[in-house]
């Protein structure tokens, strides 16, 4: 069941390392993907918490999660994202 996003206006940033980073591609554009689904290990984690992939000081992917649901998140990043746009 989805989870509503916190109440106390503060957000958490979960930051994950592209090496190891397995996510689905959900939209995508120019070849890189725009929204992703992945397995959340932070059980604490709500829609309106931001992740960030990071290949060493290089970002990948920031956006916002807009969806936990049963142990996955949904997020987008619309501008910068560099992650491929594949199916892992």
């Amino acid at each position: 069941m989805s989870q509503p996003a916190r109440v106390d206006n503060t957000a958490q940033t979960i930051v994950m390392d592209a090496d190891t980073f397995i996510y689905e591609t959900i939209e995508h554009t120019n070849g890189n993907a725009t929204t992703i689904r992945f397995q959340l290990a932070d059980a604490q984690a709500v829609a309106g918490d931001v992740v960030v992939v990071l290949s060493n000081s290089d970002i990948h992917f920031h956006g916002m999660i807009m969806i936990v649901d049963d142990g996955t998140a949904t997020a987008s990043d619309p501008r910068g994202s560099l992650l491929p746009a594949t199916v892992q």
